[in-house]
């Protein structure tokens, strides 16, 4: 027997001898087997192969959730090259910057943007899959045969994730097929994943929560998965009854709250509902818990880290915090170089074989966050408390969070203090009933005709929509420390109840 591909084996693995069992159930479209998936998946990979593309070559991948995108994703790594998934809502502007820093070999978009991002590609292929699973690509792979995976040790990179860095420009964090693996066992054990549960995805597929945590572990766990394109109120509350678990952000909560649908009666079925990639408000997990009946459990991860906590399966689930470091996983606050006493506040940093391997061609990015010992600072502010619950308190750098999507403000500032008329800008984030938080930009201006429609517009084409500022607010100046720095904590505080009034 030949080496294996370690990710794609343990995948595949789970799942042996059910390959006439569903795995995918798509609302609208026929159910999806395991046997399905991963033959398509091979043809994806015959396909990359055919296409040219070499072992640890990127795929780079902006295209709808389908399940033919899974089978691109697996079938990445099948071929042993590297996926690289981009948020749908990037501009050409913002995907050519990942292009031209990951180099990939392939660039794969929806068919309306294909001359778009030709025009940017810079000498990478393009190809094309939209969102009913069509494009250039199928037809190619729907003409392979199958496929052997191709040898991939557990320390071979499987995927380039990219996220917010201090100047504003995005650092692509190196996950290798251990780091994948590990995890995703970890969870479907801490979470009592089997066989037996229905999983309601709903995450989109370009970050870690929706690909890595909800799909690797429905696989490791041999479940089936409501296979949902993105977040249907109807489509969640239609599935419930029959499924036994979910995984969401804050918004996602916030909003089927909302909908006097969600009754204990529907969701009596479940067994757990997950949330993540943001904070979770105490006040909707207390509404939670009244309406359904269930507590939901929050846990915390990273970019760079997968998932490094969680509050427990079995035992109290405390809101407010995210629970204690998975096994495996370590977990310490630090202050000045040094730990911090129980109960006080400093910089989380984490340990354990789901930390990253870096930044891709960043070796002074990654020497400044991965210490040489393993320890990753994550930047985020931590408290733990008797009992070893973590509590995230805030974030060390201005990060914001908007509907669990990472927005960090330098990149924003750039874009607007360019704009004519601006004199210069601060944006924050701000509590918002929907998003978790909002991005708000606070402009002093030199031009009396300057107005926050320009602005809007000015930004447009630049910035996915999340990004964009939900509301523009026009001063004539910034406040200042003594020290002249902009106080944007002064402007979190004072714009704190902008958005109360819309839920």
């Amino acid at each position: 027997m030949g080496a294996e591909n370690h990710l794609i084996s343990a995948l595949r693995d789970a799942s042996a001898g059910r390959d006439a069992d569903v795995f995918a159930n798509v609302p609208g479209g026929d159910d999806v087997s395991f046997g399905a998936l991963f033959a398509g998946s091979e043809r994806m990979a015959a396909a990359l192969v055919a296409l040219g593309v070499q072992p640890g070559d990127r795929v780079a991948v902006q295209v709808a959730k389908t399940i033919q995108a899974i089978e691109l994703y697996l079938g990445t790594v099948m071929a042993g090259a590297v996926f690289l998934p981009l948020n749908t809502a990037y501009t050409g502007v913002e995907v050519g910057y990942f292009v031209g820093d990951a180099a990939p070999a392939l660039v794969v978009c929806d068919p309306a943007r294909k001359a778009e991002i030709e025009a940017i590609a810079d000498g990478a292929l393009v190809h094309t899959l939209d969102s009913s699973g069509e494009g250039t690509l199928r037809t190619l792979a729907d003409n392979q045969d199958g496929f052997q995976p191709v040898p991939r040790t557990q320390d071979d990179l499987a995927a380039i994730l990219y996220t917010s860095g201090t100047t504003g420009r995005s650092k692509g964090a190196m996950l290798s097929h251990a780091n994948l693996v590990s995890n995703a066992e970890v969870l479907r054990d801490y979470w009592h994943f089997t066989s037996e549960d229905v999983l309601i995805h709903t995450l989109p597929i370009f970050h870690t929560h929706g690909l890595f945590v909800a799909t690797n572990v429905a696989l490791l766990a041999e479940a089936k998965v409501v296979f949902l394109p993105g977040f249907d109120a109807d489509a969640i509350l239609d599935a419930m009854p029959g499924a036994t678990a979910m995984m969401g952000v804050p918004t996602f909560y916030t909003r089927l709250l909302s909908d006097p649908r969600l009754t204990r009666a529907r969701a009596s079925n479940m067994r757990l509902f997950i949330s993540g990639s943001a904070p979770l408000l105490v006040d909707t997990h207390e509404q939670w818990e009244a309406r359904t009946g269930h507590r939901i459990l929050e846990r915390y991860g990273m970019t760079e880290t997968n998932m490094s906590t969680s509050n427990p399966h079995d035992g109290e689930r405390r809101a407010g915090t995210v629970g204690f470091p998975l096994p495996g996983v370590e977990a310490q606050i630090m202050k000045d170089g040094a730990p911090v006493p129980l109960g006080e506040i400093g910089v989380l940093e984490v340990r354990g074989p789901n930390v990253f391997q870096g930044y891709w061609k960043m070796p002074e990015k990654t020497a400044e966050e991965l210490r040489p010992d393993g320890w990753f600072i994550t930047g985020d502010l931590a408290q733990i408390d008797v009992d070893g619950y973590i509590s995230i308190v805030g974030r060390q750098k201005d990060l914001i969070i908007t509907g669990g999507f990472n927005v960090y403000p330098k990149e924003v500032e750039s874009l607007i203090d360019d704009l004519p008329g601006v004199l210069e800008s601060a944006v924050i984030g701000v509590p918002h009933p929907d998003f978790g938080e909002a991005v708000v930009a606070v402009i002093a201006r030199d031009s009396p005709n300057l107005e926050p429609d320009i602005i809007a517009t000015g930004l447009a084409d630049h910035l996915a929509k999340f990004k964009q500022p939900k509301r523009i607010i026009l001063t004539e100046a910034l406040p200042r420390n003594t020290m002249g720095k902009v106080q944007k904590k002064a402007l979190r505080d004072q714009y704190k109840d902008l958005f109360d009034d819309k839920r």
